[in-house]
Order: C-alpha cells, then structure tokens, then sequence
C-alpha cells in the first residue's frame, strides 16, 4: 500500500502543469544550406553606420564580447533594413546598428552576465530573434554620422528604455520617426526597448550557432 501510494505520489509530481523543462533550442551548428543566408550588413548596404557595442567595451559587461566586428542579417532582413535606411536618407538622416545577429553560445554568455535577465535579454532555452539573424538593435544619426537625441542610450536597465517613458518632445519625435519607418519596411517592434526591431518574418529561420569569424574579412 505505502508503495503504490509512493509511486502515485512521484507520477503526480511529474505531470504537474509548469514543472516540465522546455524542450531544448534547435541549433544549426554548421554553415546553413537552405532556410538561412546569412550576409554582411555592409555588403548590403554600406551607408548604415556599425558600432556593434558587443564587439567593444562600450557596453554593459565593460569589455567585447564578440571576437570581431562583423555585423550578420538574413539577407532579405538585410534588404529590408537598407530599404529603411533609404527612406531615412531621404529626410536627412541614416540608421546606426548597435547590434545584429547574435550567436546562441554569446547569447547564453550575455544572459548569465546580465543583472536583469527580465526584461533585456530572451531566455536561452527559447533563443532570440536575434540568434535567428532576423533582429537589430538600431538608433539614428544625422548624414554625418553624429547621434540624434533619443530616449537612452544602448541597454539602458531602465524603465526609461520602454516607449512610454518620460522624455523630451525631440527624443519620441526622433523615436516615433525611427519606428514608422522600420515598421513600414517589414519589421516589428516591442515596448520596453526602444531600440529593437525584429524581421515580421522572423519565424522562418532557424536558431543559429555560427561563429562570427567565419564571415569576417576586413573586420579582423
């Protein structure tokens, strides 16, 4: 009796709802061959500014987390963002990339390093958007390259990053002009960091483990 009672007790706890572990990411560990064609942002467009702050100490861990400065899309994300660096040019001013595709094995490492795993950073067992190669972290700048005012910086752990935070009238025009362009050419956006947008058909790749130095070139 106490052993059936011991061995119902196991089972209950086993299927209890929320207690499962999530399935594991699917990782595409070598070069894709269908479904992805990752490409250099500057060999799409060479007119968006980089200053990928991962590939620097300008950034929250204070030294460079990825080994070279190479910037990654999907291409027709790629396509995508040149078409809204176009429209941007057009009313003076261009886009600056703080941060593209991101490897699975740098986005465990960021999401351990970082203090608030809440908001900033997606869950490892579920991957980002951007290990997919189909989000960007974006800002403007004017035709010279110097930043426009905005609402925070890059990673910014605070409330004031979310779109509905305190700011001056120049930093949610500039904001709001950012994001109905990037809106109109494909992507979407979320609330709590201003400055990220994701591919509307981000879906359609897969999570990607490839290491940035197989793309690097001149960057190295």
């Amino acid at each position: 009796m106490k052993r059936s009672l011991l061995i119902l007790i196991m089972l209950t706890v086993i299927l209890l709802p929320g207690r499962q572990t999530p399935a594991p990411c699917l990782l595409q560990a070598e070069r894709p061959t269908g479904g992805s064609d990752l490409v250099r942002v500057g060999d799409i467009d060479n007119l968006i500014v980089l200053d990928l702050r991962y590939a620097s100490r300008n950034n929250f861990t204070g030294k460079p987390v990825y080994p070279v400065n190479v910037a990654l899309l999907q291409r027709e994300t790629a396509l995508k963002l040149a078409a809204a660096n176009a429209e941007l040019m057009e009313q003076g001013c261009r886009l600056k990339l703080w941060d593209a595709y991101r490897p699975y094995h740098l986005h465990q490492l960021l999401w351990e390093l970082a203090g608030d795993k809440r908001y900033f950073f997606a869950d490892p067992r579920y991957g980002s958007v951007h290990n997919r190669g189909a989000a960007v972290d974006v800002t403007l700048v004017d035709i010279r390259g110097r930043e426009v005012e905005m609402p925070t910086d890059f990673d910014d752990f605070s409330g004031r990053a979310h779109r509905q935070a305190s700011m001056s009238p120049a930093a949610r025009a500039n904001m709001d002009l950012l994001t109905e362009v990037m809106v109109r050419h494909g992507f979407q956006y979320i609330d709590f960091e201003w400055w990220h947008f994701e591919d509307n058909s981000w879906w359609q790749y897969p999570i990607l483990d490839l290491s940035l130095e197989l793309f690097a070139g001149d960057e190295k």
